[in-house]
């Protein structure tokens, strides 16, 4: 299987610990989670072109993923 990019732990390498412990004990961060990983998979299946997409369906998924990791990031900043 390829490296799928932008996962979590990459983006926010020094909080993995802290993700994870929020993905267990955080039912909205775990929800904010799933939908992440969910919408990155769709993003790199779309990139790799094994799930082929418009550029405007392509766009509106990356402004989705930002708004979530800027939510993530957030939750992560308020917990530190």
């Amino acid at each position: 299987m390829s490296h799928t990019p932008h996962e979590l732990a990459e983006e926010f390498p020094d909080a993995a610990d802290r993700i994870h412990e929020l993905k267990q004990t955080d039912a909205h961060f775990a929800r904010l989670a799933d939908e992440y990983h969910e919408l990155n998979r769709q993003i790199h299946r779309i990139e790799t072109d094994i799930e082929p997409a418009s550029d405007a369906f392509q766009t509106r998924l990356r402004k989705q993923r930002m708004m979530i990791k800027d939510e993530i990031n957030r939750i992560l900043g308020a917990t530190a």
